[in-house]
């Protein structure tokens, strides 16, 4: 059985050394977001990193990236599920680790895409300048709100700015969940108190957008690739039109600004909500982060 650890920020440095020399990949294998939710596991074997994660019950095994010998870990991974006694379910492919997985066993493995899942990924100079027709109502909506506040400021998330942001967040949790009682923010909720008790640590990016003293919307984010940047988390007050495109457009102009050669934004996944999905459609992203499931077809069941 492999020796997975609990997912540490021991593990950063070295995680990153593998994730940053690779390809592109999806939001799940930032290492903020392995630290952040849920229950993982990583493993540095044959110059690779296996993971072992575990979502609302059930186990898998998001693809290991690396360019040591894949194929051994991916025997090693499938060893470790069988002496576990469940399924091997491989999570977070792409298309080339779908050709190379075919390649190295062929035919052995279903796979299923999972489009609820697919990242969206942005071009920075599009969401940081608003240019063109494709943009026009979103610019619209960010011109009200700079006319309806026009002191404004957009700044770093600063330590002493913590505890306010952090207020900021519940206040928006209760009032979500007065308009949906039956709204399931939980995981959410721990993720991002992990994430303000650990930002320095998993070198996360803040923005905060305030009128006078009073905060307006928040938004975090971490490097994902050499040339992009994984947009974790965006709040922003609901009652305040053009707020969330305002934080989204300053924050890829800060971006933009502090790291010339970030190219890319990923705005991760929606999740199957219509609502989140029209919302990131809107946008126009430059392209998805398209992902699969595998399982090995003996089992007869892709999820």
């Amino acid at each position: 059985m492999i020796d997975f650890q609990r997912v540490n920020l021991s593990h950063k440095a070295p995680y990153e050394a593998v994730l940053m020399a690779g390809s592109e990949r999806g939001c799940e294998y930032s290492f903020a977001n392995l630290y952040l939710w849920g229950l993982q596991s990583v493993a540095f074997l044959n110059g690779c990193v296996a993971r072992f994660s575990h979502f609302h019950g059930k186990s898998v095994y998001p693809y290991p990236i690396g360019d040591g010998d894949k194929q051994a870990v991916l025997e090693a991974i499938l060893q470790d599920a069988e002496e576990r006694g469940i399924p091997c379910r491989f999570t977070g492919i792409t298309e080339s680790d779908k050709d190379e997985l075919e390649q190295l066993f062929p035919g052995k493995f279903f796979f299923k895409a999972e489009r609820d899942s697919f990242d969206y990924v942005y071009d920075i100079n599009d969401l940081a300048d608003l240019r063109g027709r494709k943009f026009q109502s979103k610019r619209n909506h960010f011109n009200r709100f700079c006319a309806d506040h026009p002191d404004h400021r957009a700044g770093p998330m600063t330590c002493d700015m913590l505890p306010k942001a952090k207020a900021f967040v519940e206040g928006w949790y209760a009032r979500r969940l007065e308009t949906n009682p039956e709204g399931d923010y939980l995981l959410e909720s721990v993720a991002l108190a992990r994430l303000f008790n650990h930002c320095g640590e998993l070198d996360m990016e803040g923005l905060v957008l305030m009128d006078g003293e009073e905060i307006l919307a928040i938004t975090m984010g971490s490097r994902l690739s050499p040339n992009t940047f994984d947009i974790h988390f965006e709040k922003a007050r609901e009652d305040v039109p053009g707020a969330y495109n305002a934080i989204n457009c300053h924050f890829a102009r800060h971006l933009r600004l502090k790291y010339p050669e970030v190219q890319f934004l990923n705005r991760e996944e929606d999740m199957g909500l219509e609502g989140l999905r029209t919302s990131k459609l809107s946008y126009r992203p430059h392209h998805m982060v398209e992902k699969y499931r595998a399982v090995v077809k003996e089992t007869f069941h892709v999820d």
